[in-house]
């Protein structure tokens, strides 16, 4: 799954759709879509992610709390 960080625009490959899913888990390990060559893994805090549309991502993927908000 690609997303886009939300602050340089640049797409990022999601490796653990589990944990973008898992409200619990704040980060997500991904991979940076830019230039000829497969970047490196690195973590990326899925509040700085959203959709490639510029929509955000869902608050049950982000907030474990969100059913009480």
């Amino acid at each position: 799954m690609l997303l886009q960080e939300k602050e340089s625009g640049n797409l990022v490959e999601i490796l653990d759709i589990e944990a973008l899913f898992s409200p619990k888990e704040t980060t997500v390990k991904g991979q940076y879509q830019v230039g000829e060559e497969e970047q490196d893994p690195e973590s990326f805090e899925k509040r700085k992610l959203n959709f490639p549309s510029g929509e955000s991502l869902p608050q049950c993927w982000i907030d474990t709390n969100y059913k009480s908000a």
